[in-house]
């Protein structure tokens, strides 16, 4: 009997990296094995991938890899990672037929066409065009970015890099967001605002230009913490001891995303849908369900009643990275 072709798919991130091997039959929601390893623990992907292909004892046909950063001519330096990737590398130590590497926001959006009931919250049913652009935006780690279209029988996925592209200020406090960091960085990217890795600018900004107070805890937390954010963030969602300078930054954090998830809907005219990926938007779903992220992402003048009528959804699957590598994987694999 014929043997039945089995793909390795990864999501590899900075500080975890997420490697799952799936069937044809199975498809992209059920992987036959699946485990998560500290990406720190390996000096490269090779040998994380190895390792995982060697412990299952399954024979991979072909594999898939969701990346941060650009891919270019087979390769990634990742912007967040500690890894170089290189297919052909991959290709030698896994072994298999055939590796792709995808940035990870291309990885992302090819799960979107997957999400089904509970993989997705929806802010906002808007009036979709059912084959419609589909945009993706997704603070993690970084700022990601990617958008969707629709080809015939099926969506495309195709990456970007506009989370590094120039921060645009919609308010008098994002204004004065823009003009403090530029006295900081030649180039204030939006990732600069809105990820998790900076995050700490919000909270600096606020604290220097004298927006809130900073309770001495929370001073105190912060100058012990080797990463400020999950301070902030555990801060900014609890009511006792409330602190106003930390939900300040969350609030901030959302209106930006909400604006700058409305400047890719219309850059990409995403009349299907406009997705929050990441890992930061389902931590902070109470503010952003609080309404500040829909005005802001509806707030664009003429073009205002566009945005109005495009659906707005919240990726609540953890792992959906890994599912839209699979799915990429799996759909060249029939091939």
């Amino acid at each position: 009997m014929r043997r039945e072709k089995l793909l390795l798919a990864g999501d590899i991130g900075g500080t975890k990296t997420d490697l799952a091997v799936y069937s044809l039959a199975g498809g992209p929601h059920s992987p036959l094995l699946a485990t998560t390893v500290r990406s720190a623990d390996y000096p490269n992907l090779e040998a994380a991938a190895k390792a995982f292909v060697s412990d299952s004892r399954l024979t991979v046909d072909a594999a898939a890899f969701g990346v941060a950063g650009p891919v270019v001519d087979g390769r990634v330096i990742g912007t967040n990672l500690p890894w170089s990737l290189d297919q052909s590398l991959l290709q030698a130590a896994i072994p298999c037929e055939r590796v792709t590497l995808l940035n990870d926001l291309q990885a992302i959006a090819n799960a979107v066409p997957f999400l089904e009931g509970d993989d997705i919250y929806t802010l906002s049913a808007g009036d979709p065009d059912p084959h419609g652009p589909l945009a993706v935006v997704a603070p993690g780690t970084g700022l990601g970015e990617a958008f969707l279209t629709f080809e015939g029988r099926h969506y495309r996925a195709h990456p970007s890099e506009g989370g590094h592209a120039s921060f645009s200020p919609n308010s008098d406090l994002e204004v004065g967001l823009l003009a403090y960091l530029r006295r900081r960085y030649d180039h204030v990217s939006a990732e600069r605002v809105c990820s998790g890795r900076w995050m700490i600018n919000l909270f600096e900004y606020l604290r220097d230009e004298g927006r809130a107070e900073v309770p001495g805890w929370l001073a105190e937390r912060l100058a012990a913490a080797e990463d400020p954010t999950p301070i902030l963030v555990q801060a900014g969602l609890e009511d006792e001891p409330a602190c106003p300078i930390a939900r300040a930054v969350l609030d901030l954090f959302c209106q930006i995303l909400g604006g700058e998830a409305g400047n890719l809907a219309l850059t990409v005219m995403a009349t299907g849908g406009v997705y929050l990926g990441g890992g930061m938007p389902p931590r902070l779903l109470s503010i952003i369900t609080s309404g500040g992220l829909l005005d802001a992402f509806r707030s664009k003048g003429r073009l205002s009643y566009i945005v109005e009528q495009i659906p707005v959804h919240v990726i609540m699957q953890p792992r959906a990275g890994l599912m839209g590598a699979a799915a990429y994987g799996l759909d060249h694999l029939k091939g």
